[in-house]
């Protein structure tokens, strides 16, 4: 992703690309894919999740434990995540 990023000026950002038969402007090209990335991100932490059962970790706060980990935070203690 970087090593096709770098190369990118400023007169780059203003071209429109064809995705799909539908134009996009370069940033609209750069955030679809960005989106889409994530998207398969969210897949593979889901199917990490479920394979995991009982031994998954949160990876951030975990579910019902907000006001614990605020608390922490207040009191300057550091997450254990």
């Amino acid at each position: 992703m970087f090593a096709a990023l770098e190369p990118l000026d400023d007169t780059s950002l203003n071209k429109t690309v064809t995705i799909r038969g539908e134009a996009h402007s370069v940033m609209q090209a750069i955030n679809r894919q960005m989106a889409h990335y994530s998207y398969h991100v969210g897949q593979i932490v889901m199917l990490a999740k479920h394979f995991a059962g009982p031994n998954w970790k949160a990876l951030t706060v975990p579910k019902n434990k907000s006001a614990e980990f605020n608390a922490d935070l207040a009191a300057g203690r550091k997450s254990q995540r």
